[in-house]
């Protein structure tokens, strides 16, 4: 079975055999690659609005939740908080990962079951 080839591999096999007047062209198209998965490129507005919205459902959760008390990520989502009741399991583990990471929330596994609780 063979591997597939990426944009960039296709690119420079191409670019090895290729007549002069197209070697420009076929180096722009690196360039063009190379900007794409630049990691210094801004956010968009889409993605600075994302990660606006997480927080703020970040710190309504981290609010709602009681000291010294384990939560599981269903009774995350059935907290009162208005906004909790629309996302999934997955989701909470997706923005607790940050609250762990800022030592706001610790993560502790049991048995194949992952729980959070407040930081004390």
């Amino acid at each position: 079975m063979s591997k597939r080839i990426t944009k960039r591999e296709y690119i420079n096999r191409i670019l090895s055999y290729a007549h002069e007047e197209d070697k420009p062209y076929l180096m722009n198209e690196l360039a063009l690659l190379d900007k794409k998965n630049s990691t210094e490129r801004k956010p968009s507005e889409k993605d600075i609005a994302k990660q606006n919205a997480d927080a703020e459902l970040r710190t309504a959760i981290v609010a709602e939740m009681e000291q010294n008390r384990l939560y599981s990520a269903i009774e995350i989502c059935a907290l009162p908080t208005p906004c909790a009741s629309q996302i999934t399991p997955a989701k909470v583990h997706y923005l607790m990962r940050d609250s762990i990471t800022n030592g706001v929330v610790v993560k502790s596994v049991e048995k194949r079951h992952t729980f959070y609780s407040l930081a004390g």
